[in-house]
């Protein structure tokens, strides 16, 4: 019967060990600990992708604020160090202290009419009227398009910048520039300055377009932030170039 016994409980004795007993009592076996990590598993985040520069630049803010300003201190800053730029800025063009118009203008020094107050279409062409302001398409397309289409051509290396002031309401009467800005915007070789008009009214299809690319950096140009504003663009278009 002791023989028994023993048989009988030598299994529970050791189960009663496998079960009951502190785990740190008994050491682990050898082949076990190699298995074994205390460190909670973690789900591993990969590392979140670079954010790239947007390529252009467009500057936004109510008429007369310095949008056209900011442009021509930007082209002069950026001829200065080397950087090839072309395109194209609007003025105003003032008779006796009152504004009678706009001009488009080269940044080669061509001028012409972009628009005229009260002046009449030619015979057999459409009116094209902004407010009291009758644009010369003819006059804008011959000065505009050229320099837009020639955009990333330069020859040298490195990025080219192409100035667009700007894409408004007299500019969209042409097709032929919607279909140049759009271009522009997509060669490889060119970044562009532009502005654009403060949403009013009807949106402009091309202006919400540009407005909302993810290639494009708008900066909107306030009379308390105009005079700060030159070398953080001067700067964006730089590094846009690398």
């Amino acid at each position: 019967m002791r023989g028994l016994m023993a048989r009988c409980f030598r299994p529970a004795e050791e189960g009663t060990a496998a079960l009951g007993a502190d785990p740190g009592s008994r050491p682990l076996p050898r082949s076990r600990l190699g298995d074994f990590d205390p460190t909670p598993t973690r789900a591993v985040t990969p590392p979140p992708e670079p954010t790239r520069m947007a390529r252009h630049v467009f500057l936004t803010g109510p008429p007369g604020v310095g949008k056209t300003t900011l442009i021509q201190k930007a082209t002069e800053v950026l001829k200065s160090s080397g950087v090839p730029v072309d395109g194209f800025y609007t003025e105003e063009v003032r008779q006796g202290g009152r504004r009678i118009g706009f001009d488009v203008v080269t940044l080669s020094g061509i001028r012409g009419p972009l628009s005229r107050i009260g002046s009449e279409p030619l015979p057999g062409k459409r009116e094209c009227r902004v407010g009291q302001y009758v644009v010369d398409l003819t006059s804008f397309e011959q000065l505009a398009l050229p320099v837009l289409r020639n955009a990333g051509t330069s020859g040298r290396p490195g990025q080219s910048i192409c100035v667009i002031d700007e894409v408004g309401k007299m500019e969209l009467f042409s097709q032929p520039f919607i279909q140049a800005v759009r271009q522009a915007l997509s060669t490889p070789g060119t970044v562009v300055l532009g502005t654009i008009p403060v949403p009013k009214g009807k949106p402009l299809a091309l202006v919400e377009e540009i407005r909302t690319r993810k290639d494009v950096k708008v900066f909107s140009v306030t009379k308390e932030n105009r005079n700060h504003l030159l070398p953080e663009i001067v700067t964006h278009v730089q590094s846009s170039r690398k």
